[in-house]
């Protein structure tokens, strides 16, 4: 398919303090045992799609990331690791590694994405339009606790985030209008030659970009390289694209047809057939075209470019691990409802030991090597690998990361428990999460805390 794939991983998200640390960063962050790049790598795999490049922040989280590709994907997928500073934004890692990209499309993807649709889809819908860039978008997650004892407080029902404010034509195939971040909470304003080129707009809050992209490489370049000042590809790259997709190559060169709000100049004789050879159009995809045709029907000298979409089918499982909301919810998910995400599909490691009279529910994943006392019980939860877990211990909506010991009657409910923490005896955790090595003493109870060591 000639696609060169990026997959923009990360590395120390502040978003997710105290989950990750240098030792574990956001990229090998466990979701059911497993680390959620593990979710994307199988997702491109299965989509054929191996020739990679997979970007981190920093030379650190490079060494640890590419140690674990290599005896993981070892002869399945052919990835070089690229390491860029902190904090330069998604298009600021495109920029650091355009030497890198050489095929005629590019597919990006966040390495945060824990999703069941195949990358190429997408891939054979930006070929299928030759557009300079498809997004993939797909129903917005719910996020939040299913029932009380699980994260989120007091809050117990599920809800819906809000993500996007997105324009599309009649046939959504094409991404018309696009609002992020602060612009939500903005008054829309909708560029009139757009709205004037394909005769209606469809305007929709219940999508979320899903941080896939297909990228013609020649126009990418030349945005990353022009735009120098660009840092994220979803609030700057992306609209700017959408925005300027029926400007004239002049217009783009900043030489001005006339200004951004203003219809195009035609005849008066011609204009109202004009527009009615426009909307007779508008629900099929070569309004585009028919932009760049003047009133007369004659090739005129106007550029265009397509912003196409994919829209996952509603009934798809998409969600990006960017918060610990997130964590807890993709967690939960895929050891339930989305459990067909996990490879391979088992719920108990090969070697755990449990104690007599103690239950393991539904939803659970128990983790090689670990081990649990008598009387223990273990609902919607997840138990990482060579755990030490004592007797009389309650573990309910909860994850808790590798080589953890939990002493005698601890009470753990929707908690985060990273790994080589140790939990004394009687210690109570409600809506926690507690950071990697920390030490909770005897008798110690915590409602929505975060206790980590302090940083020296």
């Amino acid at each position: 398919m000639d696609f060169q794939v990026v997959v923009l991983a990360g590395g120390n998200s502040k978003n997710l303090t105290p989950l990750v640390s240098k030792e574990l960063p956001k990229p090998l962050l466990p979701v059911a045992n497993c680390p959620v790049l593990n979710y994307v790598l199988h997702q491109l795999e299965q989509s054929n799609l191996k020739d990679l490049i997979v970007v981190v922040e920093g030379e650190d989280t490079a060494l640890l990331v590419g140690a674990w590709i290599s005896g993981t994907f070892i002869d399945r997928l052919h990835v070089e690791i690229a390491a860029v500073p902190e904090d330069i934004g998604t298009a600021g890692a495109l920029r650091a590694i355009s030497h890198h990209l050489t095929a005629k499309d590019i597919l990006v993807v966040s390495g945060d994405l824990v999703s069941d649709v195949p990358p190429g889809a997408l891939a054979a819908t930006h070929r299928r339009h030759d557009a300079a860039v498809t997004t993939m978008l797909c129903s917005i997650p719910v996020s939040g606790p299913l029932e009380s004892g699980s994260s989120g407080g007091k809050d117990k029902a599920k809800k819906l985030g809000r993500y996007n404010i997105i324009g599309l034509d009649p046939s959504k195939q094409f991404l018309l209008h696009i609002a992020t971040g602060a612009e939500i909470e903005k008054d829309a304003r909708i560029s009139k030659r757009i709205l004037h080129a394909v005769g209606q707009m469809e305007m929709r809050s219940d999508l979320m970009d899903a941080h896939m992209y297909a990228f013609k490489r020649s126009v990418l370049q030349e945005v990353l390289d022009i735009k120098d000042t660009f840092q994220s590809l979803k609030e700057d790259v992306l609209p700017y694209l959408v925005r300027s997709q029926l400007k004239s190559e002049a217009l783009l060169n900043r030489t001005p047809q006339g200004e951004e709000n203003s219809n195009e100049k035609v005849s008066s004789q011609n204009n109202q057939a004009f527009i009615s050879r426009i909307l007779a159009n508008a629900s099929t995809p070569s309004f585009h075209g028919l932009y760049s045709e003047n009133p007369d029907g004659s090739s005129s000298t106007r550029k265009t470019h397509k912003c196409c979409v994919y829209i996952a089918s509603s009934s798809s499982y998409c969600v990006r691990l960017n918060s610990i909301q997130a964590f807890m919810d993709i967690n939960r998910d895929v050891t339930g409802d989305a459990d067909h995400l996990l490879s391979p599909n088992n719920i108990i490691g090969p070697s755990p030991k449990l104690g007599t009279k103690t239950t393991v529910g539904p939803n659970c994943r128990l983790g090689e090597g670990s081990e649990m006392g008598d009387k223990c019980q273990v609902k919607r939860s997840i138990i990482g690998r060579h755990c030490r877990i004592g007797s009389h211990v309650k573990a309910v909506n909860s994850v808790v990361m590798n080589h953890v010991t939990i002493g005698d009657g601890c009470i753990i409910q929707g908690s985060v428990i990273c790994s080589n923490v140790q939990l004394q005896e009687r210690v109570v955790l409600k809506d926690c999460q507690v950071g990697a090595g920390f030490v909770v003493t005897a008798g110690s109870e915590y409602k929505a805390e975060s206790l980590a060591k302090k940083e020296k």
